[in-house]
């Protein structure tokens, strides 16, 4: 351990509290900060300081079990999901509230401290993003995200973002929506104004403080340039038309508290210098302005045609290109659908993320490689990317490099579930060299639209690539079948449609019949008939999708635990597995990854669980039945989890989207 403490000061110092054997033998001082468990760690160093930061891209909760010497007190950030885009000339989403006290930023101002105490759990709900419209009426708002304390004037509530209103005069229910940033308004709908963002105060903390900003306005009457307002942002409004032929959405605000350096993985790119862990931009407004070009609104603050801060891009009058959802782990509103008969539907907001932080020691790191969130655990040092990102190794070559890659999960419609994302693991025998890798995390796919007899967008894949090796691809997973069809092929397949329609075939390239071998499982049959019409579940990274019954939807297959290596017992990577069998570091049915979607049923019958008997297990989503047109549980992100199956009745109800996807890498510290 002495080569160890002399080229990584900051691995030596964690590795005093989390060794194992021999090195657990040595007689180290007590830790000075405090010592928490839950979601994805980053240590990192800020000058001299030491600091722990958990990132949360889904619901669960932080364990405090000890106090430290530096103080009980957390510092945050808390968004909440963006709005949704309106269809048809419509307005952008608006972006998830943006709530930080992180020390020096300007919005820390009037927010209120977060005080912990040893053996308590501190629950956090991350809040999905809007639904884009693909009708008469607005996108839908985001939901809040809420970092919750026993002392209710301390819970910490993002607003969730406005949707974007709609091209459609006189209806009501076309009017963009209030949030943590307002909706854009659309074309010349009565009002056409944009949402407002909140500005307001909280029972603890009377003064105000500011979660975002307003969309922006639509030009009154029928007259060009025909266009709706962009979503406002937490750093600015949506601009109207007015000043702007298109509808820009308001800048976001980069809220460095995950690390110090752009290399994270968290967050989106920003405008300005360092580019990194920029959140909560609105979404750029839909249009029907002519051009052979088209003209694409952009999200975030971007020029034309780029998205910024998570901000969806919102879609132009000829351009083949659908409006752009909010970035998933952003709050960053969906883009706004353009003209009728253009592929007008406006785009989803990206789901929020909560991430607190806390100073554990103050000594010097030396890091062999930057990207992704860096933590230690029983020798190694493990980088986990759950947004797109650089892994750039700085410090000499790197031996026994292991990694683990998943894709995006598969979307779903009605009856069958979507196929869990292709799922790779092994060593980087011939990467190892300095220099950059680039990683791409693979989105969850879409649900099907429109109604009957369509296959659901498939998950797009993950990849790890250097121009020295081979690109490393996972593949995304199988798109479900809607109705009676074949499910799609994928790195799991999707489950298949009623009427012993077959599911997708697993080891395949994304959306395509060509090898991708060791990657997951097929999805499941669906049923042969009446009364419920069971669909196929979705195939997982462990197993096929079950075959759906007359009455009961097929289990998602089940998925698959991580290897040991990546199991550190602060982390809560992954979702619960379906087994309790202990694994390294005292943790139990953890670390589990890319499981199906379960199938769902005709009026009446039952939906399956996601990944596997028991679940949802794996990140799969549920499959629901027939009843009452619930719409089916997505993929949990950053699982590669398929999508749960929606019910149907008599009303279209929607399917579900696909988890997306990760990778984590690990070296000797």
């Amino acid at each position: 351990m002495g080569i160890r403490s002399q080229n990584n000061p900051l691995a030596a110092y964690l590795d005093v509290f989390s060794g194992t054997g021999t090195d657990a033998m040595r007689n180290p001082s007590p830790p000075s900060g405090l010592t928490a468990t839950g979601g994805v760690i980053s240590d990192y160093t800020s000058g001299s300081d030491v600091y722990r930061a958990h990132i949360f891209t889904s619901s669960g909760e932080l364990d405090v079990t000890a106090l430290g010497t530096f103080g009980n007190a957390l510092e945050y950030l808390v968004v909440g999901g963006g709005g949704g885009g309106g269809a048809s000339q419509a307005g952008g989403g608006g972006a998830g509230g943006l709530r930080t006290n992180l020390s020096g930023h300007p919005l820390s101002t009037n927010n209120p401290g977060f005080p912990v105490a040893a053996g308590v759990t501190y629950p956090v709900t991350i809040g999905s993003g809007g639904v884009g419209n693909n009708s008469i009426n607005s996108g839908t708002n985001g939901i809040p995200s809420v970092l919750t304390h026993p002392d209710a004037n301390l819970v910490i509530t993002a607003l969730g973002g406005g949707g974007g209103g709609s091209w459609r005069p006189g209806n009501p229910s076309s009017v963009a929506g209030n949030g943590g940033s307002g909706g854009g308004a659309g074309r010349y709908n009565g009002p056409t104004i944009g949402g407002s963002g909140s500005f307001s105060g909280s029972p603890a903390n009377p003064q105000p403080y500011r979660q975002g900003y307003p969309g922006g306005q639509a030009v009154p009457g029928y007259s060009a340039p025909y266009s709706g307002g962009g979503g406002g942002g937490a750093g600015g409004a949506g601009t109207g038309v007015e000043n702007d032929q298109i509808g820009t959405g308001g800048l976001g605000v980069q809220v460095l508290i995950a690390g110090p350096s752009t290399h994270t993985g968290v967050g989106a790119t920003g405008p300005s210098s360092p580019y990194g862990q920029w959140f909560a931009g609105g979404g750029g407004a839909g249009n029907n302005v002519p051009g052979t070009a088209g003209i694409q609104a952009g999200g975030g603050g971007a020029p034309l045609g780029f998205s910024l801060a998570g901000g969806g891009i919102g879609h132009g009058r000829t351009t083949p290109e659908d409006a752009t959802s909010g970035s998933s782990g952003t709050g960053g509103g969906g883009g706004g659908g353009s003209h009728p008969g253009t592929s007008d539907g406006g785009a989803s907001g990206g789901s929020g993320i909560v991430i607190v932080r806390y100073k554990i020691a103050e000594i010097t790191a030396v890091a062999k490689a930057t990207g992704g969130a860096i933590s230690f655990y029983d020798g190694k040092t493990i980088h986990t990317f759950t947004s797109s990102g650089t892994f750039t190794v700085t410090d000499g070559a790197l031996n026994s490099v292991d990694y683990v890659a998943v894709a995006g999960g598969g979307g779903s419609g009605i009856y069958a579930g979507g196929g869990a994302g292709g799922y790779l693991v092994s060593s980087l025998t011939t990467s190892t060299s300095p220099g950059a890798y680039t990683i791409n995390i693979g989105s969850g796919g879409g649900e099907a639209q429109p109604y009957g007899g369509v296959v659901s967008p498939a998950g797009s894949p993950t990849t790890i690539s250097n121009p020295n090796i081979t690109t490393v691809t996972a593949s995304g997973g199988g798109g479900a079948a809607s109705n009676n069809v074949t499910g799609g092929p994928g790195g799991s397949g999707g489950g298949g449609g009623y009427g012993s329609l077959s599911g997708g075939v697993g080891n395949r390239e994304t959306g395509t019949t060509n090898p991708a071998p060791s990657q997951g499982y097929p999805g499941g049959a669906g049923a042969s008939g009446a009364p419920n019409y069971g669909g196929g579940g979705g195939g997982g990274a462990g197993g096929a999708g079950g075959t759906g019954t007359p009455t009961v939807g097929g289990l998602g297959g089940i998925g698959i635990q991580m290897p040991s290596v990546f199991h550190d017992p602060l982390s809560t990577v992954g979702s619960p597995g379906p087994t309790a069998t202990n694994v390294s570091g005292g943790t139990s049915g953890k670390f589990w990854v890319a499981g199906g979607g379960g199938g769902g049923t005709y009026q009446g019958g039952s939906g399956a669980a996601g990944g596997g008997s028991g679940g949802p297990y794996a990140g799969g989503g549920d499959g629901k039945p027939g009843t009452s047109n619930t719409k089916g549980d997505d993929g949990t992100q950053n699982t590669g989890g398929g999508a749960g199956a929606t019910g149907f009745n008599s009303d279209y109800a929607g399917g579900a989207s696909g988890g997306s996807g990760i990778v984590l890498i690990a070296y000797p510290s």
